[in-house]
C-alpha cells in the first residue's frame, strides 16, 4: 500500500509537517508549522482532523513548542508546558484524543523532573513517534479485526457474484491516522488482498470531508468507489447496495454512545430500518472512562460561513439566515452493532 504521509516532523525535527487537508483534493501542499498560534489555527481549522491524527499532530506540536521554552529551570519549563497543553486542548472540544494525548505529554514530562531540560526535551520527541507508531500498530489491528467481522456477510455477497458495499461517513482513512485509518482500514487492508469490496462515499456536508478526503484517499489507492451525496444514503441502502456502513468516531461514552462527524447518527438510524450492520471504528484511546452517556459529550458549534460559503463560488443561501452548524452528533449504543478497537470487537450493550 502507498502510504499516505500526514504528519511528521520536519528534517531538524523543529517543526511539524502536515498536508493541509483544506486544500484537498484540488491541492497536495504540505505545511511546516512550529508557531504555538499556527498550531493552534491548524487543529481549529481542520488543516489537520481525525481523532488520531490530532493526537498525533499535538503530541508533536508540544514537542516543537517545548523547544523554545528558553530555561534550565524545571519548575519554569512545566508552567509553560501546561501553558501549551491548555492552548492546544482548547482547539477541539469533542475529539477525546487531543485531551488523551497532551495529558499524556504533560505527565511524561512531570515524571523526568529530576532530568535535565536538553534531556527532557529528547524524550519528548521520542515520546511522540511513539504515540505516532502505535497509531500504525492500532490501525492494522483495527483493519486486521474489521475483516474478520464481515467475514461471513462478505461470502454470502460473493456468491451471489456482487461486490460488498460498504457506506463511509466523513474521513478514517489515513488521513485521519497514520497509514490505514479506522472506518477505512478494513476496505484498503480488505482491497490489498484482493477482495471484491466497493466503497459509497457521503460527502460529509458541510465541510465535505468524504468527498475531499476519503474519495482522495480511496481513489489514490486503487479502490472501487462511488461518491453519492449525503440525502442519498436511503436510497442506495434500499436498493440494496450497501452491506455495512462503517464510522469512526470522535469520543466513545461508558455506556456505548458515540460521538462522531454530523450525519453519523442519521445513517444509523437508516441502517437499523434497512437491517444493515452499523460498525463503529476507532482507537481505545477514543474510549472515554469519564463520560457516562453521550448526553455528557460537548459538541462543538461552529460558524455558519462553513454552510453559506465554504467551497461555493457564488452565494447559496440569504446572507442573513440563521445557521444551526454542529461538527459531530451522537449515535446512541443500541443503533450500533459493534465497535471495533485495537483491542477487540464489542457487541451491544456495552460496558467501557
Amino acid at each position: 500500500m502507498n502510504k499516505i504521509q500526514n504528519i511528521r516532523l520536519n528534517d531538524d525535527e523543529t517543526a511539524v509537517v502536515i498536508i493541509d487537508q483544506t486544500l484537498l483534493p484540488a491541492e497536495t501542499k504540505y505545511l511546516t508549522l512550529k508557531d504555538a498560534k499556527e498550531l493552534h489555527e491548524a487543529i481549529y481549522t481542520l488543516r489537520v482532523r481525525g481523532a488520531p491524527a490530532i493526537g498525533i499532530f499535538a503530541a508533536y506540536a508540544l514537542y516543537v513548542l517545548a523547544l523554545e521554552i528558553k530555561t534550565p529551570d524545571y519548575s519554569t519549563f512545566n508552567t509553560k508546558v501546561k501553558e501549551y497543553v491548555k492552548y492546544l486542548d482548547s482547539a477541539r472540544p469533542t475529539a477525546v484524543n487531543l485531551g488523551t494525548q497532551l495529558s499524556r505529554m504533560e505527565k511524561f514530562v512531570e515524571s523526568m523532573h529530576d532530568k535535565p531540560i536538553d534531556r527532557i526535551l529528547t524524550a519528548m520527541k521520542e515520546e511522540a513517534i511513539k504515540i505516532q507508531n502505535e497509531d500504525i500498530e492500532m490501525c492494522k489491528a483495527i483493519s486486521e479485526y474489521g475483516l474478520e467481522l464481515i467475514k461471513s456477510d462478505y461470502d454470502r455477497v460473493k456468491s451471489n457474484n456482487k461486490p460488498f458495499g460498504i457506506l463511509t461517513q466523513c474521513n478514517a482513512g489515513p488521513l485521519a491516522t497514520s497509514l490505514y485509518g479506522t472506518a477505512l482500514g478494513p476496505i484498503l487492508m480488505g482491497h490489498e488482498k484482493g477482495l471484491n469490496l466497493k466503497a459509497y462515499i457521503c460527502e460529509t456536508r458541510p465541510l465535505l470531508q468524504g468527498s475531499r478526503l476519503t474519495a482522495y484517499e480511496l481513489t489514490q489507492l486503487g479502490v472501487d468507489s462511488t461518491l453519492i451525496c449525503d440525502n442519498m444514503a436511503s436510497i442506495v441502502m434500499k436498493e440494496g447496495k450497501i452491506s455495512a456502513v462503517f464510522a469512526g468516531c470522535d469520543r466513545v461514552a461508558k455506556d456505548g454512545d458515540t460521538a462522531n462527524k454530523i450525519g453519523t447518527s442519521g445513517l444509523a438510524v437508516l441502517a437499523k430500518y434497512y437491517n444493515i450492520p452499523f460498525y463503529i471504528f476507532g482507537p481505545s484511546t477514543t474510549l472515554d472512562p469519564n463520560c457516562k452517556t453521550g448526553a455528557d459529550i460537548e459538541i462543538e458549534l461552529r460558524e455558519p460561513e462553513e454552510i453559506k460559503e465554504m467551497f461555493f463560488d457564488r452565494q447559496i443561501a440569504p446572507k442573513n439566515v440563521k445557521c444551526y452548524n454542529p461538527s459531530f452528533d451522537v449515535t446512541e449504543a443500541q443503533l450500533i452493532t459493534a465497535i471495533i478497537t485495537e483491542k477487540g470487537i464489542r457487541h451491544f450493550p456495552y460496558s467501557f
